[in-house]
């Protein structure tokens, strides 16, 4: 199944049912609000499973297009937003070239942080941001959303709470992440608000592409007119089910909880390309002694976009422009 969020006035909008072509829409009407499903997954599902089937039969009457431009992001604030980095060609390379290495020298060590989640922005809002200088940068991600986990859940357990799946831009100001890190007491300022594509699905929509919870699909991402990267999903060295067990080691997760994958990043970077300037900027110093490719500037755009492999959509697409007070 697939869902979106259309705008109704409230902080979290209204739920909608979405055809398997993102084509047509309608209300749900098991409830209103993505929340309110991860918090009654299993007795709403039923209900919304066989209103899905019919939109997708053309048979639900009160269906009209859909308009993923006017989406606001599928979850609009949640209760948690836990950023793993699970894409271990992103971290070693950035290691190597700025000699930071946050797993210590422990391959098996997974890294999360808890970001800001009170409000995600929608897929084409503008990013508005304090400063140029402080190095505005976009970081292309996947991300799970789940029910109710419980404390100290197995990576088996964890995998059976993963309900929907997305696709996340999480910003970042990479001039202050630095500063940031070395204090001890983790990540604020550098890291503004993310954003989601228009569309949450059910893992059953990608098929055989989602396999190990994980994503085997490319996330193409468009930047000053060229393809800047389309690595793909399926290169992480611990599934989201491993993440969400991490995650709830010491702490029960609330439905709604959002986890990411860290920047979706492949070995193969010089050919596949970069989900974020960071990345391609260190790429540049082991090649050429330096960086050339800019941060972004006030009135630049990004555009991701991850589809199945046979090209039909997936999530939508997220197109924003970036604008400094």
């Amino acid at each position: 199944m697939r869902f979106a969020t259309l705008p109704d006035g409230s902080p979290d909008g209204r739920l909608h049912l979405i055809s398997r072509d993102n084509a047509f829409a309608v209300a749900a009407e098991a409830c209103t609000t993505l929340q309110s499903l991860l918090e009654n997954w299993d007795a709403l599902i039923p209900h919304l499973e066989a209103q899905s089937s019919a939109l997708n039969s053309g048979q639900a009457k009160t269906a009209f297009s859909f308009e993923p431009t006017s989406a606001l992001a599928p979850l609009p604030r949640a209760w948690q937003w836990l950023d793993g980095s699970a894409f271990d060609s992103h971290g070693d390379l950035l290691a190597s070239v700025f000699g930071f290495d946050a797993k210590q020298g422990n391959p098996d060590t997974i890294l999360m942080y808890q970001g800001i989640s009170d409000r995600f922005l929608a897929p084409t809002e503008t990013a508005v941001f304090p400063r140029e200088d402080d190095q505005i940068d976009f970081e292309g991600e996947f991300g799970v959303i789940v029910d109710k986990v419980p404390m100290g859940v197995s990576p088996e357990q964890a995998g059976r709470h993963i309900r929907l799946l997305v696709q996340i831009n999480d910003w970042s100001l990479r001039a202050i992440g630095p500063h940031e890190m070395k204090t001890g007491f983790g990540v604020l300022r550098c890291k503004p608000r993310c954003s989601m594509a228009p569309v949450a699905v059910t893992p059953d929509e990608l098929g055989a592409s989602w396999r190990d919870y994980q994503l085997d699909i490319d996330l193409a991402v468009d930047f000053r007119g060229e393809r800047f990267g389309a690595a793909n999903g399926y290169a992480m060295s611990a599934g989201f089910d491993r993440l969400v067990a991490h995650a709830a080691y010491s702490r029960d997760l609330v439905a709604g909880t959002v986890i990411g994958s860290g920047t979706v990043s492949n070995a193969t970077y010089r050919e596949v390309g970069s989900s974020c300037i960071a990345e391609r900027r260190g790429i540049e110093i082991l090649d050429h002694g330096q960086a050339s490719t800019p941060f972004m500037r006030n009135g630049e755009y990004v555009r991701m976009e991850a589809r199945l492999p046979g090209g039909q959509p997936l999530f939508g697409a997220i197109d924003q422009t970036v604008s400094v007070l």
